[in-house]
């Protein structure tokens, strides 16, 4: 019997049980809608967070304070104040595969315009800070060396918080508002950036010279963090390891002692949060693969039920000549086009859900060739395996008997 053939009688049959056919898809299609749903939300979560931290420059490193060993126990957080200006002359004197650095410290206030107020961060640099940020300015200008060095009350703001200060749309610049009673003049606005990967508002910031919000605002000779680029991509470990080396020395610190600072670079973090996306992704599509096997047990079952209503017809077709390896074929090409017809849908279906998701819910979604084609796989498979032993049953009837069934 030819392949033309099987798919003509398996339409045929599951033609005169449209119902049932479709039912017994159903967890197919669920199935494999669900696989290509949960694999491009986790690929568009993993590919979102990449763009969104190689923007920041993969050629950036950030160093954390850290405090040394604690009751047996490391500990580490900006807290911690070991990071001063001395580090910053260090570097300046002695780094070579470091083209940029800023020091920088934050804190959290209320900024007011007139009768309009709105609580947002303030975070103080040195003017590279936003070269190494990818930081750019929409209108006015920024701080300058000069403004650092006299802490002026001057400082960029970010979109929210105009939106929140200057609701009627009008021109920041040159505007003086207040944050923390202190008055601060509006020399630039920042390029919005949106939220980043962290769910984070990135344009819900004021930023100002390090040095007017050490002064003025914490009354701090410590920094927070220090930002660093490297002189490019290629040399970001020459970097790592140099800026490590002197602040190293900066710190006094001898060959025995553990840093009392943390280096990270952005190549780093991608990796992690990359591993920690695809290892929830993994999870979330064992998680909805679990419906494709209850789809293939339900194709089993009416496959079975299919064998059980058509005794009588089996048995005539091995009483006219038909082999039993005939009647295997006919019954597994039924399960198959069950399971492949379930999975074209649910291709569909997935393809149609995951672009509602971007659209609706505004998450990043990448549908990837490869989980459609695993798809399609594990739905022939899946019609193989779980429609064999239907068929086989049908393939070992004995056409007397069968043909006495009622």
């Amino acid at each position: 019997m030819n392949l033309f053939s099987l798919l003509r009688i398996a339409y045929k049959a599951l033609e005169r049980n449209k119902l049932r056919a479709f039912l017994t898809m159903l967890g197919i299609i669920i199935g494999v809608a669900a696989v290509i749903v949960m694999v491009a939300i986790g690929q568009g979560s993993k590919q979102s967070i990449h763009d969104q931290l190689a923007n920041m420059g993969s050629n950036m490193i950030t160093v954390l304070p850290a405090s040394n060993i604690a009751g047996g126990v490391r500990i580490a957080g900006s807290s911690f104040q070991t990071l001063t200006a001395k580090d910053i002359t260090a570097l300046q004197r002695d780094a070579r595969f470091i083209s940029e650095f800023s020091p920088v410290v934050t804190t959290r206030g209320q900024s007011i315009n007139g009768a309009l107020n709105w609580p947002t961060s303030m975070v103080g640099v040195a003017p590279e800070y936003l070269d190494i940020r990818k930081l750019t300015i929409k209108s006015g200008r920024s701080f300058t060396l000069r403004d650092e060095l006299s802490s002026a009350k001057v400082c960029l703001i970010g979109q929210t918080v105009i939106d929140n200060l200057f609701p009627n749309g009008d021109n920041p610049v040159g505007r003086v508002i207040r944050f923390n009673r202190i008055p601060f003049q509006i020399i630039g606005v920042l390029t919005t950036k949106g939220f980043n990967a962290f769910g984070q508002d990135q344009d819900d910031i004021l930023i100002a010279p390090i040095s007017t919000v050490q002064n003025r605002i914490m009354a701090t000779i410590y920094y927070q963090y220090i930002y660093a680029s490297a002189a490019n991509e290629q040399t970001t470990d020459s970097a790592t390891a140099e800026l490590t080396k002197i602040l190293r020395g900066s710190h006094r610190l001898k060959p025995a002692d553990e840093n009392d600072f943390t280096v990270r670079t952005q190549q780093e973090l991608i990796n992690t949060l990359g591993a920690t996306t695809s290892l929830l992704t993994i999870l979330l599509t064992v998680i909805a693969g679990i419906s494709l096997v209850i789809g293939g047990i339900g194709i089993m079952n009416i496959m079975y039920v299919s064998v059980t209503e058509r005794t009588r017809e089996i048995g005539l077709r091995l009483s006219i000549g038909a082999r039993g390896k005939d009647i295997l074929l006919q019954f597994l090409t039924e399960a198959i086009l069950i399971s492949i017809t379930g999975g074209i849908i649910g291709v569909l279906l997935g393809l149609l859900v995951a672009k509602t998701v971007t659209l609706t819910l505004h998450w990043p979604t990448v549908v990837s060739e490869s989980s459609v084609l695993l798809s399609f796989m594990v739905c022939a498979l899946t019609g193989i395996f779980f429609g064999y032993y239907p068929a086989q049953k049908a393939s070992g009837l004995n056409p007397i008997d069968a043909l006495h069934y009622e």
